[in-house]
């Protein structure tokens, strides 16, 4: 059963249609990756599931729950996590007081210290100094903390080094299976397709493909094919 719902959203920027009629589900404990070439629209549709900008229409739930009338933060306490891009971190808390801040009840650092080691070891350094991978650590692992339903990932792997990545890909995987619905927008897509239950192909604003993450990882013809915008296989 799908924990998050997008049904036919069309999300504009300054008037234009950059996301048209988009439908995607995101079911609890399973990884769903969004692919397609840069422009496609991937990003702007995050943004419109976790509120950043508005939906033009459409119907967006979050565990039977309609939510796409909702500020951002509204959709945030109802379990909806959004990891961006740009890794913003608090640069002079530590990375401990970094953690600490985003915690829900229950929750505790040592979750995420236990997921990334790494991050144990640097403790008490500034999330300014982390990093890259570290800080792509630290803004994954502030999320967790806020016990959310579904996480949605874009892009975490920019500017990363590939074992880096990989990294990061085994762990989005491990907090699938505890149980959390991921949405993982993501630029290796052969890696992203390892760990994928779902996969998705956006093509100029529009849902060009949807099936299993598996069946599209052993079809490289039809991958290559949905990336170079053949909608017609």
């Amino acid at each position: 059963m799908s924990v998050l719902s997008i049904a036919d959203v069309w999300v504009e920027r300054s008037g234009l249609p950059i996301v048209r009629g988009a439908t995607v589900a995101v079911a609890s404990g399973a990884v769903t990756v969004l692919l397609g070439a840069n422009g496609a629209g991937k990003t702007t549709l995050l943004e419109g599931v976790s509120g950043a900008i508005p939906v033009a229409r459409g119907e967006i739930t979050l565990g039977g729950a309609r939510i796409e009338k909702l500020r951002a933060w509204r959709r945030a306490r109802a379990g909806l996590a959004h990891v961006e891009q740009n890794r913003t971190v608090f640069r002079d808390l530590s990375t401990e007081d970094n953690l600490r801040a985003a915690c829900g009840p229950g929750a505790s650092v040592d979750e995420v210290f236990d997921l990334f080691p790494e991050l144990r070891k640097q403790i008490s350094a500034p999330a300014g100094l982390l990093s890259g991978g570290e800080q792509q650590m630290l803004v994954v692992g502030r999320a967790l903390l806020g016990r959310p339903k579904v996480l949605l990932v874009d892009e975490m792997s920019l500017g990363l080094a590939p074992i880096v990545v990989e990294r990061l890909v085994r762990a989005v995987r491990l907090l699938a299976d505890s149980g959390v619905g991921v949405l993982l927008v993501e630029q290796f897509a052969t890696l992203a397709l390892g760990i994928a239950d779902r996969a998705y192909v956006m093509a100029r604003g529009e849902v060009v493909y949807a099936g299993d993450g598996r069946d599209l990882l052993a079809d490289e013809s039809l991958l290559r094919a949905l990336y170079l915008g053949d909608t017609r296989v």
